[in-house]
């Protein structure tokens, strides 16, 4: 049987060989409590600060401006509700986010609005970037928190955020960010983009499940949502997992330097793949095609199929990979990104994404490459038998 091939790579990535070695003695010898005083916690605290400082680095910031989570959802929610709620006795009532952001944030915005928040969804283009006149509408003086995205994590669309963060900055609003699937793929650099919060996450680089991280930039208004210890500067309050945050800081050095080459390799791949997918089945259509992507996502799709079947069908191929809709009690229901994008109800539910990484290889894409259209082709034929 051929290798499988592992085309979901925004779902998550393995574990880094050297980030696994890096956390190892975490999990036996240096077990201590960063927070004790003896040796052991001593121990555990420096390496902990060390790990600290490394992503810092990563993304341009000071240490101190540095909290540890337990991934992206986490992240998400803190950025939203924290200054939300350390806002709205000013007047700041407003949360302002896009319709194509991940549930996370869009949940987190619900939330706020049952505390008593203003919810406004920007508008977006059929490509996925946020309408700029939409922009300028909703994000006026009353607006607490502006989140946005930087790379869409179902088509991969890049939003400008460099000039997104400056005007909600220069109306006084806090900018958030959710940077998971830009870290790595992107340059991220606090002292550049005036971002003040941003949220990563580690499975997506290599590190662990289970581990994030979220920049809070010195000066943002903020309310713990968890109480108790003095940890994280009190952003995040309980004992620290050591081990994790090693992790996390290692394969974000590994990623920051590996960017640049590694994001050309993937960019030609997906370029490859796509290319090969549109000749092949000339009525497919990639998502977000029209704006600038991340070179890690493709999502694609082809009238008369589902991506129910379909995800079965590359599964039992021996391919995996992700479908841009969610299936709901036994039916497809479309993409919520795609639905706000104004795609047709046809090609939102055949959605595919195909999510490329450390382990793609140029025989991966071209196996992918052929066994896609006769795949499709074969859906298409049990969809007409069927109807």
């Amino acid at each position: 049987m051929p290798t499988p091939i592992y085309l979901d790579h925004a779902a998550t990535t393995p574990v880094r060989p050297e980030v696994f070695q890096a956390m190892e003695p975490f999990y036996g010898p240096k077990f201590g409590n960063p927070s004790s005083t003896h040796r052991w916690g001593r121990e555990a605290r420096a390496a902990l600060d060390e790990a600290r400082e490394r992503l810092a680095r990563c993304i341009g910031a000071q240490p101190d401006e540095v909290c540890f989570t337990s991934g992206g959802t986490e992240g998400d929610n803190v950025s939203i509700l924290g200054p939300y709620r350390a806002l709205r006795a000013s007047g700041r009532r407003a949360v302002v986010t896009t319709p194509i952001e991940h549930k996370a944030v869009l949940a987190t915005v619900h939330q706020a609005a049952h505390e008593g928040a203003e919810e406004r969804i920007l508008r977006v283009t059929a490509d996925g970037l946020v309408d700029r006149a939409s922009f300028d509408a909703l994000v006026r003086d009353d607006v607490a928190v502006c989140s946005i995205m930087w790379v869409n994590n179902e088509i991969g669309v890049i939003q400008p955020i460099d000039e997104l963060a400056a005007a909600a900055k220069a109306r006084g609003a806090v900018f958030h960010t959710d940077a998971v699937q830009a870290f790595g793929k992107l340059p991220i650099d606090a002292r550049r983009t005036p971002f003040d919060l941003l949220t990563l996450s580690g499975h997506k680089i290599g590190a662990p499940k289970g581990i994030g991280a979220l920049y809070i930039r010195r000066g943002t208004p903020f309310e713990p949502l968890l109480h108790g210890g003095s940890q994280n500067r009190g952003f995040r309050p309980g004992t620290e997992n050591v081990a994790a945050a090693v992790g996390l800081a290692r394969a974000a050095e590994l990623a920051v330097e590996e960017r640049e080459a590694e994001m050309a390799r993937l960019r030609a791949l997906r370029d490859r793949l796509e290319a090969a997918l549109l000749e092949r089945i000339p009525d497919a259509v990639v998502n977000g095609r029209g704006a600038p992507r991340a070179p890690h996502v493709l999502n694609i799709s082809v009238p008369g199929t589902d991506s129910e079947s379909m995800l079965m069908a590359l599964d039992l191929a021996g391919v995996a990979c992700s479908a841009g809709s969610a299936c709901q009690s036994g039916s497809v229901e479309p993409s919520h990104v795609l639905t706000a994008l104004g795609v047709p109800r046809e090609l939102a539910i055949s959605a595919i994404r195909m999510s490329l990484g450390a382990l793609t290889t140029a025989e991966d894409v071209d196996r992918v490459a052929q066994l896609f259209p006769a795949l499709i082709a074969k859906s298409r034929r049990l969809a007409g038998t069927a109807s």
